[in-house]
């Protein structure tokens, strides 16, 4: 599938929940990684006026989450995080972040996922484990 076509199918998915809240928006994907972007804005600040770790760990799950569902493309499969960590490493107060899944093992039914979160200049913000499980949907 092209990339316009899979970052359209994404956005889609992000209307009516956390996602289009956070104004999450999925930017490149391609055979190994999915990037999504999210502002920093106060709406996702903590209350010292730095973006909270919590909207960064949302972000971090959701691209991870979706990666999977992009990379394997098996539409009879249903993907769910388990477990995510996150090491937040710098402050970020305005401007963008952005986090790239890429997967470090994708087995059939356990996936494990590196998130990297950056600002606008590349800089590291977060970096995020998540392990996600792949189950037949019903």
């Amino acid at each position: 599938m092209e990339k316009e076509k899979v970052l359209e199918i994404c956005n889609a998915l992000t209307k009516g929940n956390l996602m289009e809240t956070l104004e999450i928006e999925f930017v490149d994907v391609g055979e190994d990684f999915l990037s999504a972007r999210m502002p920093v804005t106060p709406k996702v600040h903590q209350l010292d006026g730095i973006l909270h770790g919590g909207a960064t760990v949302a972000l971090a799950e959701t691209v991870g989450s979706a990666a999977v569902s992009v990379l394997n493309r098996d539409p009879k499969v249903s993907t769910l995080g388990i477990e995510i960590s996150a090491n937040h490493v710098r402050s970020v107060r305005s401007g963008y972040v952005t986090a790239t899944a890429k997967p470090l093992h994708m087995g059939k039914t356990i996936q494990l996922w590196e998130i990297r979160v950056v600002d606008d200049e590349g800089q590291l913000i977060s970096h995020c484990k998540l392990s996600t499980i792949s189950r037949p949907k019903k």
